[in-house]
């Protein structure tokens, strides 16, 4: 796979040239993981009752009560969903902005790895941009010219702060604040308002969380402005300033994670962290969700990629919770709100 060093501005596709991926993306939304289809799972009397429910939608055989088999037949059905989408969307950058994150998911297993001579090949995941050898290759020569620039210029700096502070915590932030800035020019070069949107709630819910981490903590503005992130729709001058005030909803009232950070003032002071969570991750999928008023066009693909991230970490959530035995409320309480 071809990955172009630095993303250049494009004229938007028109959305006619979408009229085929729609139309097949349309008839696949019958096999997603619905609500229902989550409390059937949740409600199922055993684990392997649980799975008969992903096998009716498409995820193949696996053993209910191996973890290991489950990440194997999550990392299949994600692998067959990019494959799919690789070959029939007009833009790839559209798609390349939900690959970015397993890059830099894999850079982190990596550097940690790494540091610690230990090897971390069973945490990657094989969805990125680069393949998982190919980064491997790269972070244990230390040759990360080899990667895409952005890509490269972010390894070597993370494995620096690794290597000179061994703070592990220092070098993610490091990668996210790279992450984020990568995915946001990934959106803004496909010439997609909603893509854009998109990414940009993405970041306000990371930096929301930050404050109300960092709030809860009772640590310093000064750490909370270096774990804030730019590019979302709320500045970080604006997030920083609501948070020393007391008044973390203020920047927050115009936009969807509103609710949220209503919940945030409170988790902040100690209050339910688990559904100030959810609110948060539920805000960035309405957003999304506005792709299902679209007939066709990139929108179409963005929602229903958006819609199988959900999935997935519901699939993980529900037979995770199943396998140890953890009872149905608990498990409806750490799920988010499903896209179908």
């Amino acid at each position: 796979m071809v990955v172009l060093n630095k993303l250049e501005k494009k004229k938007k596709l028109k959305d006619t040239e979408y009229l085929f991926i729609s139309a097949y993306l349309r008839a696949r939304e019958g096999k997603l993981l619905t609500a229902a289809r989550m409390e059937r799972m949740i409600d199922a009397p055993s684990p392997g009752e649980a799975a008969k429910v992903l096998q009716e939608i498409g995820y193949g055989e696996f053993s209910p009560t191996s973890d290991r088999e489950l990440g194997a037949a999550l990392a299949r059905e994600r692998e067959k969903l990019f494959e799919d989408l690789y070959r029939y969307v007009p833009d790839k950058a559209v798609v390349d902005v939900f690959k970015v994150k397993y890059d830099y998911h894999n850079l982190k297993v990596l550097l940690k790895a790494r540091a610690l001579g230990m090897d971390g090949k069973r945490l990657l995941v094989d969805a990125g941009r680069v393949e998982t050898e190919r980064m491997e290759k790269c972070v244990s020569e230390g040759t990360y010219d080899q990667l895409p620039t952005a890509l490269g210029q972010a390894a070597e700096e993370a494995g620096e702060v690794l290597s000179t502070t061994g703070d592990p915590q220092r070098s993610d932030f490091t990668l996210d604040r790279a992450y984020f800035r990568e995915m946001l020019e990934a959106a803004q070069s496909s010439g997609s308002q909603l893509l854009t949107g998109y990414v940009r709630a993405t970041i306000d819910s990371a930096n929301l969380r930050s404050a109300v981490r960092t709030l809860r903590m009772k640590k310093s503005g000064d750490f909370l402005r270096q774990v804030l992130f730019e590019g979302g729709a709320v500045g970080t001058d604006s997030i920083l300033a609501a948070a020393l005030n007391g008044n973390l909803e203020a920047p927050f009232r115009g936009t969807e994670l509103r609710a949220a950070a209503e919940l945030g003032a409170e988790a902040a002071k100690g209050g339910n962290l688990t559904a100030f969570e959810k609110a948060c991750d539920d805000a960035v999928t309405d957003y999304a969700a506005r792709a299902k008023h679209v007939p066709f066009g990139e929108e179409t693909v963005i929602g229903y990629l958006v819609a199988k991230e959900i999935e997935f970490t519901a699939v993980r959530v529900i037979m995770s919770g199943k396998m140890a035995g953890i009872d149905g409320g608990t498990i409806r309480e750490r799920l988010r709100e499903a896209y179908v």
